[in-house]
């Protein structure tokens, strides 16, 4: 008993594939934190409460300004990364 393999694919084209240029990652990660720092320190600030007071302010806003700052960074590190992909563009010689 013999098994017939069916058709043989004929050869197409060849598949290139090409690496994303350095940066793309720093931005997507940079861009990940800038959007979910202020949500995870509203969050942190709401699990806390409102009945407590820290550094003569709110948790929720104490948290929440903390966020900020975390998605200023978040941004500061999506900016070395388009930084990173324009250097990069300007070096591709073809």
């Amino acid at each position: 008993m013999t098994t017939d393999p069916g058709p043989v694919p004929e050869p197409g084209r060849r598949i290139r594939l090409t690496p994303v240029p350095p940066g793309v990652w720093l931005v997507v990660l940079g861009g990940g934190v800038a959007v979910l720092g202020p949500l995870f320190g509203f969050l942190i600030g709401t699990v806390l409460g409102t009945e407590r007071e820290t550094l003569g302010m709110s948790p929720i806003y104490l948290f929440l300004f903390l966020g900020f700052l975390v998605a200023g960074a978040g941004l500061g590190l999506a900016g070395l990364g388009v930084r990173r992909i324009l250097r990069h563009r300007g070096t591709i010689a073809e």
